[in-house]
């Protein structure tokens, strides 16, 4: 398995829409095992293919408890089929979003549609932290951000943040 770097906003490839899987196949399998190997290393709870620069329907998540036994889940071209009606208000961050963090509301639970692993269809019914940590993975898929769900202020600035950051990193490793 390996670490894939992850791009950092502000990215224009961040803002791509993915593209459908066509056929879950080994090369899609060894990336899922790779996104979840540079999820686990970040440490992160979700992680989707175009933070990786692969602009595909692919998404990684681990919502067990930090320090249970792992529960990885795998999703290919997940879609959400139903949401609740019930918000809730949450604390989020992203790996691609190093050290910033907002509130943003989402539906408290999600129904999602997907392919696993192994190309067959399944179906989820998610609260909590999964429903939130998928809900976020599939805004990516969107080329969306968290950030792009707060006043146009706030986000200038937090990407402002991360552009400063982005050319000191650049700075150090040159």
């Amino acid at each position: 398995m390996a670490i894939l770097p992850i791009i950092w906003a502000p990215d224009p490839r961040l803002k791509v829409v993915s593209e459908t899987v066509e056929t879950v196949d080994g090369r899609v399998r060894r990336l899922m095992d790779d996104m979840l190997d540079t999820m686990y290393a970040e440490p992160g709870v979700g992680l989707s293919a175009i933070q990786v620069g692969v602009p595909r329907r692919v998404v990684v998540a681990d919502a067990a408890r930090q320090g249970g036994e792992p529960r990885p889940l795998r999703l290919v071209n997940p879609a959400i089929a139903a949401a609740s009606d019930e918000t809730a208000v949450y604390e989020e961050g992203c790996l691609s979003l190093p050290e910033h963090f907002a509130e943003i509301e989402r539906p408290a639970e999600i129904d999602v549609t997907y392919i696993d692993e192994t190309g067959e269809e399944r179906s989820l019914r998610a609260g909590g932290l999964l429903a939130r940590c998928i809900q976020h993975e599939l805004d990516h898929l969107e080329g969306l951000l968290f950030v792009d769900r707060l006043s146009a202020v706030r986000r200038g600035i937090i990407l402002r943040k991360l552009a400063k950051q982005k050319r000191a990193r650049l700075r150090e490793s040159a």
